[in-house]
């Protein structure tokens, strides 16, 4: 008999989600094991919560996406591990707690409330038994112990330093949380101060960071190019150059040896050293004093953008190229940055665009060392700009005539020889620069003694607790330095009088290493037990947004490799999967953000349609990697799908038990059933790879022309009737977890649909008689055909072409081009 589409049942989805999240937390259906199977585990992770309010709809996807790949790994048997926690400690909380005139614990500690009841109520399936928050002392003390092992290695140190300063938070922050030129959390334009600073001495790690990237193909290649960037490795040579007047060396790094000879000046960073070594005369030391000041306001993007006027000031001084003894004018300028290289740069204005403007500006000499061919000549009057390519060398001594990689080569082993240079490599990424002037932070382990000097806490005496203060605005200099009782402290290895160190610690530190307290959240004697850890890392999944590509993203690699050295983890590597979901923005395409005010809670959206409503309109919106463009409209269709077709399937059911095992030979069933198995058979498929790259949108699609299917077919086989059912309702459950739950139970299953095993296809039936080909019209999707499954691309064209609601849109005009999808698309391009 024909399956007929079920009148709508109700779907009393308050009663139904609280019915299923109450069984599911009775059940402990998402506590994961302390120690999983060998070879069984999934670590699926989103990256946890900053509580500045309630989720918004950005965090809702995020949070979605990680329970439905959750779900969908317990159908396969694996044991899963998905915990949440919260990265309470921060400038953002402290901010609006100034705003709000309360203690920035206090808000903080209620946001974690809200939200958790928000997550609560949208069933994600987390184990709360492994809750974290980072403001808490049972984890910052374990983050302090961090701080002191790296310490104990040499890894975290205090220097003086040129540093970027924020004068709304006065704070100084991290090179990463500069975005074009401002704060990235306030937005204010970034000044450069000159400070005593706590520094992680990432560095030491760049080229592993850099090299390790390719052991991660689950990495999406745009954020690994990201962080190559980022870290910025470049080969070269650095050259001793010596001041003229005090012989002093003045080593430099350069990518191209082979214009060496072309040097007639060098840029120094105003921020260098090198500019107090300089016995400048008065007026000479008058103008570079004031343009070292108005540099300290430009940020470095300013400085360093390739377009714009580029200016600076001579101070008078020379240095002496070792390669032809020439004298090069030594300027100060600020588009060198004092953190690259040695703070200073060669000059060769014939083969540098920026150089050469610098040059024409100020009438430096212009020395051509590089032409284009043996046949083509240069004159530095004539030139309009520089040349940048390689070619062979001209006035260049006894290097003349020599090209590309060659000229190098040769250049670099003539340095090393005479030994005033030799090969370097080179990063533009600094130190992780992690101290912070501010109150709401994780306190920095270390006393300060007159006599023992920079002495750690000892670690029996950690926590080092943030103390309850009233007064904790932002002053330019860390609040807790004005609590006596905080900061008074004795020396741990002398007992004489000591002081603690005032600054906090950058938030990133927190979120360096939550990942595995999760392992082992209530372990009081250590971070975490190195047995739970090892059985359960690497992450298996990490699902989170880009904008951490050049931060979060580099920090927690650094701290698993540093851990792996010590001997705490086998894996030098946090995650094996990363999955960068798309922003969701507002419907004038903004980004959500609560600091621009337009954030979209799914609070409202959950309690009008409901949690699975909600769920599939965003899954079924946009790939999971792109942008969504959120509004209302956008659960109608869905929703409509969800109450008329999805729900009401269970109506069909049969009650035959089906072996959901079992696949059914082709002289089982008719034509017409037939048809519908294969289809059943491709959406398994369909879903399963969807479901595996994170499509869930396409999953969705699937289903949505399955059961569309289904209700029109003539099924007199009870079994196939069933197994459709029932495998329908197993395909959406990672999806609409309770609606499927519902419908599992009422087609008189007891266990959850969660412990049943997920289909798999007939790989003998997921090619028919026929198949279904969209034909869109300019792009746009304006029907679906059925041909034969062995028809050529004239068959179809001829079809789709002879279709009433294709020709309403070709009708009247030009066929430009047919572009077919072998078995999926004809695009029918007209104008």
């Amino acid at each position: 008999m024909t399956v007929r589409e079920k009148p709508s049942m109700r779907y009393d989805y308050k009663r139904i989600e609280r019915k299923w999240q109450e069984y599911w937390d009775k059940q402990q259906l998402f506590r994961a094991a302390d120690s999983p199977s060998p070879g069984n585990k999934f670590y699926m992770l989103v990256m946890f919560l900053y509580p500045s309010g309630d989720i918004h709809m950005g965090h809702f996807r995020n949070y979605i996406i990680g329970d439905a790949v959750t779900r969908y790994q317990m159908m396969h048997g694996r044991e899963v591990l998905h915990p949440f926690g919260w990265d309470a400690f921060g400038l953002p909380a402290e901010r609006a707690a100034i705003q709000r005139g309360i203690h920035p614990e206090k808000w903080s500690i209620e946001n974690i409330s809200t939200s958790r009841n928000t997550l609560k109520k949208a069933g994600i399936s987390y184990d709360w038994s492994r809750e974290v928050t980072s403001c808490l002392p049972d984890y910052y003390r374990w983050t302090q112990w961090m701080f002191i092992q790296l310490f104990k290695k040499g890894l975290a140190y205090r220097k003086r330093g040129v540093v970027n300063w924020c004068p709304e938070d006065k704070t100084v922050l991290a090179n990463e949380q500069v975005k074009d030129g401002c704060c990235e959390r306030c937005g204010t334009l970034v000044e450069k101060r000159d400070q005593i600073q706590w520094y992680f001495k990432i560095t030491d790690y760049a080229d592993r960071l850099i090299d390790d990237l390719d052991s991660l193909p689950g990495w999406p290649a745009n954020v690994k190019t990201m962080q190559k960037e980022w870290i910025g490795r470049s080969y070269g040579l650095e050259v001793d150059f010596t001041i003229e007047e005090t012989g002093e060396k003045l080593p430099i790094f350069t990518t191209r040896p082979d214009t060496i000879y072309g040097v007639t000046f060098m840029a120094i960073s105003p921020e260098s050293e090198i500019l107090n070594k300089l016995n400048m005369d008065g007026e000479h030391a008058a103008r570079v004093e004031e343009y070292r000041r108005q540099a300290a306001k430009r940020s470095d993007i300013e400085r360093t953008a390739l377009t714009g006027d580029k200016d600076g000031v001579f101070t008078g001084k020379y240095a002496v190229n070792p390669f032809n003894n020439k004298r090069v004018q030594l300027w100060v300028a600020d588009y060198v940055l004092a953190g690259y290289g040695t703070g200073a740069v060669m000059a060769v204005p014939a083969h540098d665009t920026r150089d050469f403007a610098f040059a024409k500006k100020y009438g430096i000499p212009i020395r051509v060392v590089i032409k284009p061919d043996e046949k083509t000549t240069l004159e530095p009057d004539t030139m309009e700009d520089a040349f940048v390519d390689y070619g062979p060398m001209v006035n260049s001594g006894p290097f003349d005539g020599k090209a590309g990689q060659e000229a190098i080569a040769a250049i670099n082993d003539y340095a090393e020889k005479q030994r005033f240079g030799r090969k370097r490599v080179n990063y533009k990424l600094k130190d992780w620069l992690i101290s912070r002037q501010r109150y709401w932070g994780c306190p920095i382990p270390i006393i300060h003694c007159e006599k023992c000097g920079v002495v750690p806490v000892d670690e029996a005496d950690l926590p080092v607790l943030l103390p309850q203060v009233k007064n904790y605005q932002p002053k330019g200099r860390s609040p807790l330095a004005d609590v006596p009782g905080y900061m008074n402290v004795t020396c741990p290895n002398c007992g004489g009088e000591a002081q603690r160190d005032p600054d906090t610690m950058d938030t990133f530190v927190c979120s360096s290493w939550y990942f595995l307290r999760y392992l082992d959240p209530d372990n009081d004697a250590e971070p975490y037990s190195r047995d739970k850890a090892n059985r359960w890392m690497p992450i298996d999944l990490y699902v989170g947004g880009i904008t951490h590509a050049t931060g979060h993203l580099i920090y927690f690699r650094f701290f698993t490799k540093f851990l792996h050295d010590i001997g705490w983890l086998d894996c030098d590597e946090p995650a094996t999967r990363l999955f960068n979901h798309g922003m969701v923005l507002d419907a004038q395409g903004e980004v959500m953000s609560k600091s621009k005010g337009n954030v979209v809670s799914p609070t409202a959206l959950m309690e009008e349609r409901g949690v699975d409503i909600t769920r599939l309109a965003m899954f079924f919106t946009a790939p999971s990697e792109k942008e969504v463009l959120w509004s209302e409209e956008s659960v109608t269709g869905v929703e409509k799908f969800a109450l008329n077709r999805l729900y009401p399937i269970s109506q069909s059911y049969r009650g035959s038990k089906p072996d959901l095992k079992r696949y059914f030979k082709p002289e089982e069933l008719t034509a017409e059933e037939k048809e519908i198995y294969v289809k059943l058979n491709q959406t398994i498929k369909k879903v399963t790879e969807s479901a595996e790259r994170l499509q869930f949108n396409t999953a969705i699609a699937a289903l949505m022309e399955l059961i569309r299917d289904f209700y029109g077919t003539n099924i007199g086989n009870d079994e196939l009737n069933d197994q459709i059912v029932l495998k329908t309702i197993q395909l959406v459950a990672p999806l609409a977890p309770h609606m499927a739950e519902e419908l599992w139970e009422t087609t008189g299953y007891s266990d959850s649909v969660f412990k049943s095993t997920w289909p798999v296809h007939d790989p003998y039936a997921v090619i028919g008689d026929s198949i279904e080909i969209a034909v869109q019209v300019n792009g746009k999707l304006r029907d679906s055909i059925k041909v034969p499954a062995d028809a050529d691309q004239a068959a179809i064209e001829k079809v789709a072409l002879a279709s009433p609601k294709v020709q309403a849109h070709t009708s009247g005009m030009s066929i430009v081009k047919k572009i077919y999808v072998k078995g999926r698309l004809l695009n029918i391009v007209v104008k």
